[in-house]
């Protein structure tokens, strides 16, 4: 693509950076071990913030001086724990080609990126080194990656990119490539949906069943007003004003416990989770407060409904029956 193209490319809305790479498989041969890995590489204009986020040692590569961001590597945690190496060691990786080719690297850091799949394959290298190893030009590229602003018009920016740019290249999501670890993720959220729409159930339940052992207990109270003349519209909302009270008194506890719980987790990430079930070592928590506004607002107005039916008891007490109860 030339520079026109990529340009256009970065216009659209929701295109939040353009990258060159190109990748290049390996064989990893040190400590008498072999591994076969695939070199990433990548140049000066890539956006390296994700991958300084992700380090556990070291930093990302250097590429003030093209010769020595071509003898830097980032390897994967997986790859130094499996190969015994740590960060600032080198070693020999071997391109298969005709000539075969090998070079030597010093690992200036190592990452976990938290998926398995991706980090007993990737490391991350010099984009100029593999044109070198395969005799390109200076401009040749294997491909671009493209970073959007919003993940939920993924499939949407997708489309239109791949209208956009020439018959011999095609546009892949994220989700295509690594369709399996999406669709874990998608499972993980229809159990989220389940647990939510259950817990709902619960509460609402819980609230009709409190409605109800409150007007039991205050039957002979019901007869009193009714034979002082109130309506039965008017002892309803008595009984619904302290339902509306009890769900407030409820939702401020909630909040105050819910809010507490977040920022705990968010500052301090204390509860864990299997990193190679769920790719993230920890509870990974996100405020919004819309949300946080509209959940509170449906509460109460679902808790209201759910009370309408069970309040309508009180029309079919009798005030002499019920002054006697007992």
């Amino acid at each position: 693509m030339d520079t026109t193209e990529l340009n256009t490319l970065t216009k659209l809305p929701n295109v939040a950076g353009i990258h060159a790479f190109a990748t290049k498989p390996g064989i990893i041969n040190v400590n008498d071990e072999v591994e076969g890995v695939l070199l990433k590489g990548v140049d000066t204009s890539y956006d390296q913030s994700y991958l300084k986020s992700i380090l556990v040692a070291g930093d990302t590569i250097d590429f003030r001086t093209d010769h020595d961001a071509g003898k830097q590597i980032l390897i994967s945690k997986y790859l130094a724990n499996r190969l015994m190496l740590k960060e600032g060691d080198d070693f020999i990786m071997y391109f298969v080609q005709q000539p075969i080719r090998k070079r030597k690297f010093e690992i200036k850091g190592i990452y976990n990126s938290g998926s398995e799949e991706l980090d007993k394959i990737y490391v991350i290298g010099s984009l100029n080194l593999i044109r070198r190893l395969n005799n390109l030009d200076s401009a040749a590229v294997g491909g671009y990656e493209l970073r959007i602003h919003d993940f939920s018009k993924l499939q949407q920016t997708t489309n239109e990119i791949d209208d956009m740019v020439p018959m011999d290249l095609h546009a892949v999501s994220i989700r295509d490539q690594m369709a399996d670890i999406f669709q874990w993720l998608d499972l993980l959220d229809m159990n989220t949906t389940i647990i939510f729409i259950l817990v709902t159930l619960v509460a609402i339940i819980n609230m009709i069943s409190a409605l109800l052992i409150t007007i039991l207990e205050r039957t002979s109270m019901i007869g009193i007003l009714k034979a002082l003349g109130f309506h039965n519209n008017g002892v309803r909302r008595v009984f619904m004003y302290n339902a509306l009270y009890l769900i407030g008194l409820g939702l401020i506890l909630g909040n105050l416990i819910g809010l507490g719980l977040y920022f705990f987790q968010d500052y301090t990430q204390f509860f864990k989770l299997d990193e190679k079930t769920y790719y993230i070592s920890y509870v990974a928590v996100k405020l919004y407060w819309t949300d946080i506004a509209l959940i509170n607002l449906s509460v109460v107005i679902i808790g209201m409904l759910a009370l309408f039916i069970p309040s309508l008891l009180i029309t079919k007490i009798s005030p002499v029956r019920a002054i006697s109860f007992k």
